[in-house]
């Protein structure tokens, strides 16, 4: 089983740059994406419904152009949601499920708080609102992939300018605090204590000192400096995490300022 996360920032842009080309040679089961910065009616070209997948969007409806997710499925879905319950999340296209069997692929885009403080106070306001609500799947024996673009990172292995970013969203201890406490024990946590039977961290888990990013500032020459942050993630139940066989992060082609991040699990979907 194959599946690809990926912030678009902007699908239409990213198609320009040969995304879909791309992704048509991997041989994906589920693609995740975030930030699609569409309404669904002006993606009708036939790009945006890649042969042999079945195609769910998640438009952003208060503000448009804005945020976004989708999925797209080799095997049709039992159930696809949209709606987890908080209408100024849910209605910032921020959600989509897809449900096969007992196994839930989900493509999370978390709000992003370095416009200023209100939106970090918001998404603080998220990160108090979502935890009991992703505390309950893990307990609920359904397996889950949390794949999408979290906007924090873990530790220090995970951006390049660590010291200097202690007071920049993204970074915030009260951030990495609460991504951390709810994830197992790895070689990924910044000192907070993990939690026993937690997520697992799929790049972590078959990296645990890998120095790898997913996103790279538009200013300067951050790209080609490699000068990153690990913020794209997958994580999984810890049922999938013995099924982990490999993962790549994709920085051949530049189709936005995040990299497709790929994860092989041993099995099929159910």
């Amino acid at each position: 089983m194959r599946i690809i996360s990926f912030n678009a920032n902007g699908i239409r842009s990213a198609s320009s740059k040969g995304f879909f080309d791309w992704l048509g040679q991997q041989d994906a089961d589920v693609v995740c994406l975030q930030e699609t910065k569409s309404q669904e009616h002006q993606l009708a070209d036939a790009c945006f419904r890649p042969d042999g997948h079945h195609c769910f969007y998640r438009d952003a409806t208060t503000k448009k152009g804005y945020s976004g997710v989708a999925i797209y499925a080799r095997r049709e879905p039992d159930e696809v949601r949209t709606v987890l319950g908080r209408p100024d999340f849910d209605d910032e296209g921020r959600y989509i499920e897809a449900r096969f069997g007992n196994l839930s692929v989900v493509s999370f885009y978390i709000p992003s708080g370095s416009s200023g403080e209100l939106r970090q106070g918001y998404k603080f306001q998220i990160m108090e609102w979502l935890k009991p609500v992703l505390d309950e799947w893990l307990a609920s024996g359904r397996e889950y992939v949390l794949c999408g673009d979290w906007n924090i990172v873990r530790c220090r292995k995970d951006i390049r300018n660590w010291t200097s970013n202690q007071k920049n969203s993204g970074c915030l201890p009260p951030e990495r605090a609460w991504l951390n406490g709810m994830i197992g024990p790895d070689e990924g946590s910044d000192g907070t204590p993990p939690r026993p039977g937690g997520w697992v961290d799929a790049y972590r888990a078959l990296h645990p000192q890998g120095e790898d990013y997913t996103w790279w500032s538009n200013r300067g020459a951050a790209r080609a400096n490699n000068v990153g942050w690990r913020i794209d993630y997958q994580f999984v139940t810890p049922g999938l995490g013995s099924r982990l066989r490999g993962c790549s992060i994709y920085r051949e082609q530049r189709f936005s300022d995040h990299a497709p991040f790929t994860v092989d699990y041993e099995g099929s979907l159910p």
